[in-house]
């Protein structure tokens, strides 16, 4: 079914998250930009904005078409003389190269009003969802191609809400970002309540049209799980960056303490600020392994096979984990966040994250269940029915 109007107005994505995170395993964040980008190759007019290394990149439909094979097949060639000059990061670095070659237009960052100008059409749309490149200075050349409107999905104001979890310096420029949104934006498209209810409260002056339009969840086909010293055991699946805000801190404690007759495996990068827990890891505790660099069907199938997806987070914006575990039918034991609850309801088993005790009975008595076969089934999968991109985006075209 087609979810945009009859005959769409040019919309321009902004692509410096993806780009820069070339070759890497997608985040939440980065998802959420391919959703985008696959959506408006399918409608067009696209164009494709690009904040490089070297300045700035405008991309055609044809470019944008480029960049989406190029993300699907992992296909980047060797980065060029002048990067390997200038020392950048190797993988973004090489997607710069590919995309300079087919780019419609390129300028220094000071020529970026003048390139917007000469190359959209009146009436372009901005999207921005990776919350990277809204400047004082992508906003001013926005502002001079005529009839232009700006939207930007905001995931969540946890820089401001828990900065204690952040790395130094991302608080002082999140403000600056949300306060640019509050002012600029003609639409803020929120991924829930609750990151609603938070851009109201930070921001309560601003006039800003805000709407709530759920996150579509892509359900990964499992493929073939890595093989491990878990098999034949129950184990559970913790999935996400190993940062402060993940709390795979209680999840470490609980399998060194309380010792549960199940594996954990940690599926996940290494993020920030997280010492003591890496400290751990690189030490070893029993029944615990830490499995980085996995791709969404491996994950998938670890996922099917485990005794539930284990979500200690200590603040989240949406939750894409726990809704992505439901809707392949895992059970599901994640802390009380009312984003968790606006989402998910009561299809996962909620508890305190102070509560080591709680949390280690639980598991205790999800490992029990999946050893007797009452674990996943399909009926699980059935009674949660994930939000759709079709229905994400018929709620944002219709605004903008």
């Amino acid at each position: 079914m087609d979810i945009t109007r009859a005959d769409p107005p040019p919309r321009l994505l902004d692509l410096t998250r993806l780009v820069s995170r070339a070759g890497r395993p997608f985040t939440g964040i980065d998802r959420v930009e391919y959703a985008y980008l696959r959506q408006l190759l399918r409608t067009g007019p696209l164009f494709g904005l690009v904040r490089s290394s070297l300045g700035y990149l405008l991309l055609d439909q044809r470019g944008c078409a480029e960049l989406k094979r190029r993300l699907d097949s992992g296909d980047w060639p060797a980065p060029d003389r002048l990067a390997r000059l200038r020392k950048l990061d190797s993988r973004r670095a090489g997607a710069e190269r590919a995309l300079r070659a087919g780019a419609l237009a390129r300028c220094l960052p000071r020529g970026l009003g003048a390139m917007l100008r000469r190359h959209l059409p009146a009436g372009t749309r901005y999207f921005n969802t990776g919350h990277t490149n809204l400047t004082d200075r992508t906003i001013a050349a926005l502002r001079g191609v005529p009839g232009s409107r700006i939207a930007v999905l905001l995931h969540d104001t946890l820089p401001l809400d828990v900065p204690e979890h952040q790395r130094p310096g991302i608080p002082e420029r999140f403000a600056g970002f949300l306060a640019r949104v509050g002012r600029h934006a003609d639409l803020v498209i929120c991924n829930s309540q609750q990151t609603e209810r938070d851009l109201r409260r930070h921001l309560p002056d601003s006039t800003a049209q805000s709407v709530v339009a759920p996150l579509g969840i892509d359900l990964p086909t499992p493929t073939s799980p890595p093989d491990g010293p878990w098999q034949g055991r129950p184990y559970f699946v913790a999935l996400g960056t190993i940062e402060p805000r993940k709390n795979h801190a209680l999840l470490l404690e609980i399998w060194a303490q309380d010792r549960p007759a199940a594996d954990l495996l940690i599926c996940g990068s290494r993020g920030w600020n997280n010492d003591a827990v890496f400290a751990q890891l690189d030490t070893g505790i029993a029944g615990v392994h830490e499995l980085p660099g996995l791709d969404d069907g491996q994950v998938a199938a670890l996922l099917q096979g485990s005794a539930g997806l284990l979500f200690p987070s200590l603040a989240e914006g949406y939750g894409l984990p726990p809704m992505e575990a439901a809707g392949l039918g895992v059970p599901v034991l994640a802390s009380n966040l009312s984003v968790l609850r606006e989402g998910l309801g009561d299809i996962p088993v909620y508890a305190p994250v102070t509560e080591r005790y709680l949390w280690a009975q639980l598991i205790r008595t999800m490992a029990e269940d999946h050893r007797a076969g009452r674990g996943a089934t399909p009926d699980a999968a059935a009674a949660f029915a994930p939000p759709s991109w079709e229905a994400h985006f018929k709620t944002v075209f219709t605004l903008i």
